[in-house]
Formats: C-alpha cells, sequence, structure tokens
C-alpha cells in the first residue's frame, strides 16, 4: 500500500487519477446543473401561484370596483 502511494507522489498524473477515481466530480456535473433547473422551476412556480392568488383575491377585485366607481 505505502508502494502505491509512493508512486502516486512520483507523477503529478497518478494523482489526477486517484482524485478521478471517485466519480464525485462526475455527480457534481450531472447534479449540479439538475439542482439548478429544479431550482428555478421552483421559484417559477412560486411566483405564478402567488400571482394567480393576488389576482383571484377578493382583496384585488373590491379595490379595482372602488378605483372605477371614484373615476
Amino acid at each position: 500500500m505505502t508502494a502505491l502511494f509512493a508512486a502516486l507522489d512520483a507523477s503529478p498524473a497518478g494523482l489526477a487519477m486517484l482524485a478521478h477515481q471517485g466519480g464525485w466530480d462526475e455527480a457534481l456535473l450531472i447534479g449540479g446543473p439538475i439542482i439548478v433547473i429544479a431550482g428555478l422551476l421552483v421559484l417559477a412556480k412560486r411566483r405564478v401561484d402567488a400571482a394567480d392568488l393576488g389576482a383571484h383575491s377578493p382583496d384585488s377585485a373590491d379595490s379595482e370596483a372602488s378605483s372605477q366607481t371614484s373615476d
């Protein structure tokens, strides 16, 4: 086992190979954009739901009716 680490110390390519073997970097390359897109979809859904709720709330209808009668 110490011979393996001695060989890795001797070559920088060996360190790169050891760092690449776990697959964590591939997981980030795939999972990162998926998480970003999912987060953006959640944010967009919240904004649409808030706009829809505001358009159909009784308070907004009362304020529109009172502003039309005052003109």
